[in-house]
């Protein structure tokens, strides 16, 4: 008995001892916490895929300009333009609603809501993606080696240069809203979306706070690999707006455009002859409530007959507005 008393007592001991380097090794092998604490659930973002194609990369058209000169150049008939094209990747989260005293013509605060999308734009690696070809990234045509009159498409990792437009319309009523900086509504925003999850702390160094910037703030240019998250504001939406869209310009620089020849003058501007169309986003809502007092929970993806979101080509948001 004494025998097992002392070896049990040498046992504890070892364990003592070796207690405070396992607890060492253990803080060591703790995994470090995210770099960002922005990770929404699953299901949350609403994903936009570009729909990419090649043709994007080129288009044909007569050189008007020369043609007014001389209707015989040859070489300036059905004349082949190419460039260089960028696709950036766009979620957002369900469009929701803040309420905020706004200062008034009066002088004095009214609270109003403010309607608001939290959205990331992602300059994706080609390396980081699945599909083939890649949906994100530049495009840039090439001559074929092997035939001098072909040319190819080239996908390069290169920085894109970001300027976000954004315009929520209602067909329905013929109304359309430009995207608004709101500095109030922007803290109130902030609050909300950059709460920290539990066992977080804002003293924390490990937390890396990916800002949420205004429009404003996104413009710029975006490095490869980079994600930045933006939110769009819109105020004095009518209440009795149920069904909507958002346009989104910014997240390509594809583009169609065609000619007025009986238009063109020399030194006329070039807007009056030919008409410039942008590959846009189209995000469609459904928000089936009254008109008495909004509510988020009931803006709805999508609506009858519509999908949640398409590409088009359309005029530039700013002109339109």
């Amino acid at each position: 008995m004494i025998r097992f008393l002392q070896g049990f007592r040498g046992l504890l001991a070892s364990v003592l001892l070796l207690t405070p380097v396992l607890s060492a090794v253990a803080q060591e092998a703790e995994p470090a916490k995210q770099d960002t604490f922005r990770s929404p659930v699953r299901g949350v973002m609403q994903k936009a895929v570009p729909e990419r194609e090649v043709d994007e990369s080129f288009s044909r058209h007569d050189v008007v300009e020369l043609l007014a000169v001389d209707p015989e150049f040859s070489w300036a008939k059905n004349a082949t333009f190419r460039r260089d094209i960028f696709h950036l990747k766009f979620d957002c989260k369900p469009l929701r609603i803040v309420w905020v005293d706004l200062p008034q013509k009066s002088g004095k605060l009214q609270r109003k809501p403010v309607h608001y999308l939290v959205y990331s734009v992602t300059n994706v690696p080609i390396a980081d993606q699945k599909t083939d070809p890649p949906r994100y990234g530049w495009m840039h045509p090439v001559k074929s080696e092997d035939e001098p009159h072909k040319f190819l498409v080239q996908y390069e990792d290169r920085p894109i240069r970001f300027v976000p437009e954004f315009l929520l319309e209602s067909p329905e009523y013929q109304k359309a809203y430009s995207e608004r900086y709101i500095p109030l509504a922007l803290d109130a925003i902030r609050q909300r979306e950059d709460r920290l999850p539990p066992g977080w702390s804002n003293t924390d160094k490990t937390v890396h706070r990916e800002p949420l910037r205004s429009s404003v703030e996104m413009a710029g240019e975006i490095p490869v690999g980079k994600t930045l998250w933006g939110v769009a504001m819109w105020e004095e939406v009518d209440p009795r707006i149920d069904r909507f869209a958002i346009y989104v310009q910014g997240l390509t620089n594809a583009y169609r455009w065609k000619d007025l020849p009986e238009r063109y003058r020399p030194g006329v501007d070039r807007a009056a002859y030919r008409k410039m169309l942008l590959k846009t986003l189209r995000l469609n809502f459904w928000r089936p409530g009254d008109e008495f007092q909004p509510e988020e929970s009931e803006i709805r993806r999508g609506y009858p007959g519509k999908p949640d979101y398409e590409w088009l080509y359309l005029p530039n948001l700013s002109a339109a507005s």
